[in-house]
């Protein structure tokens, strides 16, 4: 290998680093929603669709077995612990427990 070519797959290994770690950092904040109830896809599925209804909220991924909720917002929002909390109980569960950028609530939150 030429020193050039070498130069340029070291410049081009580091810009791919680079773009690599801007993504991730990128990434906003996931929420996590404990809902000791949803033991089954279905319901896991119900509860999702209604925390995805809440204003800001770009995906949603259920783990049965650890009976969670992911939460992750769109780039630049801010989710309400209120509305998620909320939107789990329209979905005809109670969650114990929400984690994210704005506290851990396990009671329902005032705002």
């Amino acid at each position: 290998m030429t020193t050039m070519t070498r130069t340029l797959a070291a410049a081009a290994l580091a810009a791919l680093v680079l773009l690599s770690a801007r993504a991730e950092a990128a990434d906003p904040p996931a929420t996590t929603i404990t809902v000791p109830e949803m033991d089954c896809a279905s319901c896991a599925k119900k509860v999702g669709g209604k925390v995805g209804e809440v204003p800001g909220v770009a995906k949603v991924e259920y783990d049965v077995q650890a009976r969670t909720l992911k939460v992750t917002p769109k780039a630049g929002s801010t989710l309400s612990p209120k509305a998620l909390w909320e939107a789990v109980e329209k979905g005809g569960k109670d969650p114990s427990k929400i984690e994210g950028p704005a506290g851990t609530h396990t009671k329902k939150p005032a705002a």
